[in-house]
Parts: structure tokens; sequence; C-alpha cells
């Protein structure tokens, strides 16, 4: 496993491009020769990223991940109805 210390200065040493390629390497699962990731590399390559966005303060909005939610006690955050049906119930559309 790879030491605190070299992964920071991993991080710290990656380029706009090789973040875009991590990225890219996560979303299709191969790395841009075609190669597949394996499980660990997956991994490592989302810390990595993950780590990159905040050290070069990417807006959360663009940050790799789920987009941030609203907190339904936020200001501005709107009650959404919800519809629950149960097996076989159809639901409205």
């Amino acid at each position: 496993m790879m030491q605190q210390r070299d992964f920071t200065s991993m991080i710290d040493g990656m380029s706009r491009e090789q973040w875009l390629g991590m990225r890219k390497a996560i979303e299709t699962g191969r790395w841009a020769d075609g190669r597949t990731l394996t499980g660990e590399q997956r991994q490592l390559c989302l810390q990595a990223v993950i780590a990159w966005e905040a050290r070069n303060d990417i807006p959360p909005e663009q940050r790799t991940g789920p987009p941030p939610v609203d907190c339904a006690g936020s200001p501005g955050a709107a009650e959404q109805p919800v519809t629950l049906a149960g097996p076989g119930e159809k639901r409205d559309a």
C-alpha cells in the first residue's frame, strides 16, 4: 500500500490533464490505452481524484461524485412530494 507521504507527493505533482485522465478511467473502467482498471486501481484513482479536487479548490458542483444536496432545513431547499406505491400498484406519472 502507498504511504501517506508518497500519496501526498503524487497528488501535489498531478497535472489537470492527469486528473482528467483518471476521472475518465474511473468513469469508463479503462485506461486511455484500452486496458481494464483493476478494482484496486479504480479505488486508488478515485482517492487521488478526490484529493486533487480538494487541493485545487474545484467547486463542489464540478467534483467527482454525486452533486451536493441541500438539507431540508437549509434556506432555498424546496420540499418535494413523494408518492409511494406498493408492489403491483400503479404510480401516478
